[in-house]
Order: C-alpha cells, then structure tokens, then sequence
C-alpha cells in the first residue's frame, strides 16, 4: 500500500457532530410525521438530492417540501427543522486538523446544501472561534458547488482529476458507507469512520 500523501476529509459525523433525530423528531412536531420516507443518512428523496446538487434554490426547496408532504410549514419551520441535525463543531478535533495539515495535503468532500452550508459556518464561528471553516483545507469541495454528490463515482473523479491526485496515494474519510464503497472501488485508500470512533482515535 502507498503512503498517504492525501486525505479527503468527510465532514457531518467527522468534524461536525450530527443527529438526525433532532431533524426527525422537528418535522413531526411541525406535522410531518413520514418525515424518514424523505430522508435519513443513506437515503434521500430525489428532493434532497436536488437541493444537494444546488438543481434548486432554498425558496424552489421550501415551495417543493410544502407539496411534496401536503404541508404548510413556513420556510422558517422547514429551515428550523431541516438544520436541527447540525449539533456542533468539536474544538479538539479542529485542532487535530491544524496538526494533520502539517504533514499531509488535505481536502473536505460534504454532501451539503446551501441551507446547511450557512448554518455550519455559523456553527463553526460559535464552537470553534474562528471565522474561516475552509481555510483548514487546500480546497474543500460542497456538492451544492459542485453540482456533484457522493456516492457518485464523477463526484470523486472531479476532485482526483482537478487535484491531480494519485488515487494510491489518497486517503478519503468518511462516516457513510455508501460512500466509501465508490471511493474504494476507485482506487482511493479508506477509513469508515464509525461511532463512537473519531478522528482523534486515527493513526495518522
């Protein structure tokens, strides 16, 4: 096996602490109680993936979910609820990646949204202190910029090809799956990142 000279760093359950309850357990407050035939962690309604891909803007996801489930929740209620699964930034772990960013050239790969985008960096600025999120990476890269999202096997070529990145040599990290399934199959080396397990218990 090649030494890593590369990490790909996942980012909701790597550096961002996540819980889908919180979103679940909102909407069904709100009056959406089929809220997991939408979206849970390995699936999502062709909806979210939209929105993931920046296909649509907040507003059109607002208008879209208020159809989609037979609701009137105002975009307030929806936005509410939909970030509720974005907990918090764990400091000790930002600076574990200030550490790492010695030694290795890092990237981020999220999955994410413009709606969760502005409240991750809110978030960030409120636990860590700091006002830059993405000055930690070489380049991080948010399917909703992208237009590109995991598990898609383009998604990770985009950033191989872009970074001119020796797939032997790379390391992507991640908490889903699916997810490191295509990474793998491509060449990538991987970590499942499961928890209770973090990036501070890795052997890097």
């Amino acid at each position: 096996m090649a030494a890593v000279k590369n990490i790909i760093f996942d980012l909701g359950g790597v550096f961002l602490n996540l819980n889908y309850q919180n979103t679940k357990d909102l909407f069904i407050e709100f009056g959406v109680p089929e809220f997991d035939d939408y979206f849970t962690q390995h699936h999502a309604n062709s909806l979210f993936e939209e929105l993931e891909k920046g296909d649509i803007s907040a507003n059109e996801f607002y208008d879209a979910f208020r159809r989609e489930t037979n609701t009137n929740l105002s975009n307030d209620q929806i936005k509410i609820a939909w970030n509720g699964m974005l907990v918090s930034f764990t400091k000790e772990r930002i600076d574990w990646l200030r550490k790492i960013k010695e030694r290795y050239n890092i990237f981020l790969f999220s999955n994410t949204n413009q709606i969760h985008y502005d409240e991750i960096m809110a978030l960030y600025k409120r636990d860590v202190g700091a006002e830059d999120f993405n000055e930690l990476f070489i380049k991080p890269y948010y399917s909703h910029e992208m237009r590109l999202r995991k598990p898609y096997y383009n998604s990770f070529q985009h950033i191989i090809d872009e970074q001119k990145l020796k797939v032997e040599e790379t390391l992507f990290i991640d908490d889903t799956i699916k997810n490191i399934e295509s990474a793998s199959a491509l060449g990538l080396q991987t970590i499942h990142l499961v928890a209770p397990k973090t990036v501070l218990d890795l052997d890097l």
